[in-house]
């Protein structure tokens, strides 16, 4: 059987040598690793560190990390955290949009120097905002691969395996945190916080060179290969004649004054010719959040992604706080950082396979969502009414297990519920809401809760419990009508029809030019 039938799609002439889907898939396992091995490097004890404390007697010690350097307080601690989601959420819907006029791969290269530039900004920095700054930066560099990494995948995974794909990729997530964890235990315990980020920017370094200097790939809804640079010239086109037919008398009057512009007049070209093109790319960016926004199977999938995600996010901050207090656990980080991290991995891969095995559609995908959902709820909720910690950790683990097999299938609808040429859009506006109504707002409300009602049990089980009608707006999602996404030919016709009707008015209209130019 021929490779193309088992590993993507058919090999053409404008597939770059270097170019296998096995190898995008591994390349972009590594870079997502290496993205959340930041985030959980930052978070251990080594690279974060702890403040400095003084005793009754007087006796002080040091602060060790970022935060007994710069003797940070907890709240300017957790604004660190903070930073870099702001510039992923702000960066994911300008890397997106900027898709349909750069090629995506090459964005990627840019993101991921940019995120290597600024890791080594934060080993560099001297005091709280000069690493907020880069922390900020970091987000930003990351959220182009977050926008486009997926879309590539969902293009070259074998038909039958799109679901496992995916459950692959984003199994790097709690495989990086764990990593993360121990990565920035040891480099940043031994040696420096420092020493941690610079490690990180020189195993990132390779994988941004790579995005410049190799032969792209194309995005399935987008331009074939060098007509990035054409579109952008037509857009710059119809800007243009706009400008220049309603300056015709203006133009005309300058001609017959010596057959030379203006200064003024030509300056006047120019800001008007770019305001129209910054309008016109506002009014197709707004057109297509509209379009995203009517898509009922896209509203649902993310309307459940984002509760899913406030329990997740919850579960990560204060799970470990959580099962000291209930269970007296002394070593709970190691212990529910382990349960998360072999659940994580399991979990995703098996949502993904066994979405492929039921058939990989939308409906099946709500199916699969809803039903590990919600038997990830019971067990959960379940396991924080025991009193007995081994019962317990039986429990939430699996129950973990099914949580986390939602990570293909959830992705898996978000591609396929829009037409090919919205995929970087869909995956970075469900990013920015899963983040600003998730895991964001999730810890400091779950903390309000626990100041007011004083028990972690109830806390954990009012949270847990937020799972249940979770697994029931997926459950909605199955009975929605199915509308066919579009195949990209759309998309290209628009171009080329764009293409064809404006280049010859723009032409007809420089004949005219070059001839009035020429006359005596």
């Amino acid at each position: 059987m021929a490779e193309t039938d088992t590993a993507g799609p058919p090999t053409t002439d404008s597939t770059p040598s270097w170019f296998t889907p096995k190898r995008l898939l591994a390349v972009f396992c590594v870079i997502n690793l290496l993205n959340y091995l930041d985030r959980g490097a930052i978070a251990s004890n080594g690279v974060n560190g702890s403040q400095g404390s003084c005793t009754a007697s007087g006796t002080c010690t040091s602060g060790t990390g970022i935060q007994g350097e710069f003797s940070l307080t907890n709240f300017e601690d957790g604004v660190l955290s903070s930073s870099f989601m702001v510039g992923l959420l702000v960066a994911c819907p300008i890397f997106a949009t900027l898709a349909e006029r750069v090629n995506p791969f090459r964005l990627i290269g840019v993101g991921l120097s940019v995120w290597t530039f600024a890791v080594i900004g934060c080993a560099a920095s001297f005091n709280f905002w000069s690493i907020t700054i880069c922390r900020m930066l970091v987000g930003v560099g990351e959220a182009s691969f977050v926008s486009l990494a997926a879309p590539f995948i969902d293009d070259n995974a074998p038909a039958a395996q799109k679901t496992a794909w995916l459950g692959i990729f984003y199994m790097c997530i709690p495989s990086g945190y764990a990593v993360g964890y121990i990565f920035g235990g040891l480099v940043g315990g031994n040696y420096s916080w420092r020493i941690a980020f610079i490690g990180e920017a020189i195993l990132m370094l390779p994988f941004a060179v790579l995005g410049f200097v190799i032969k792209p790939l194309q995005l399935k809804g987008f331009s074939s290969s060098g007509s990035y640079g054409k579109l952008r010239s037509v857009d710059l086109v119809a800007s243009d004649v706009q400008v220049y037919l309603s300056m015709n008398s203006e133009t005309e009057a300058s001609y017959g004054n010596g057959g030379a512009f203006s200064i003024a007049e030509d300056s006047s070209a120019k800001s008007s010719s770019l305001a129209t093109n910054a309008r016109n790319q506002l009014s197709k960016f707004v057109k297509e959040i509209k379009e995203l926004l009517v898509n009922k199977v896209y509203v649902i999938n993310v309307l459940g992604y984002i509760a899913y995600t406030f329990v997740l996010g919850a579960y990560s901050y204060w799970g470990p706080k959580a099962g000291y207090s209930i269970y007296h656990m002394d070593n709970a980080d190691l212990i529910f950082g382990g349960i998360t991290v072999v659940s994580g991995v399991f979990g995703s891969l098996g949502g993904g396979y066994v979405l492929d095995f039921m058939s990989n559609t939308i409906s099946n995908g709500f199916k699969l969502l809803s039903a590990t959902t919600f038997i990830g709820a019971i067990l959960c909720f379940s396991a924080f009414c025991f009193k007995n910690v081994y019962v317990y950790l039986a429990l939430f683990a699996i129950g973990e297990l099914f949580v986390f097999a939602i990570q293909g299938p959830v992705n898996y609808i978000n591609l396929e519920a829009v037409k090919p040429s919205l995929r970087p859009l869909s995956m970075a506006m469900s990013t920015v809401a899963i983040h600003i109504f998730g895991d964001v707002p999730s810890s400091p409300l779950v903390g309000v809760l626990q100041d007011y009602i004083n028990n972690w049990r109830v806390s954990a089980l009012i949270l847990t419990a937020i799972l249940f009608p979770t697994a029931l707006v997926w459950f909605v999602g199955v009975f929605l009508p199915i509308v066919g996404s579009s195949d990209g030919n759309d998309h290209l016709e628009d171009s080329a029809t764009n293409q064809s009707s404006t280049t010859p008015l723009l032409e007809g209209r420089l004949i005219k030019i070059a001839e009035s130019s020429s006359e005596p």
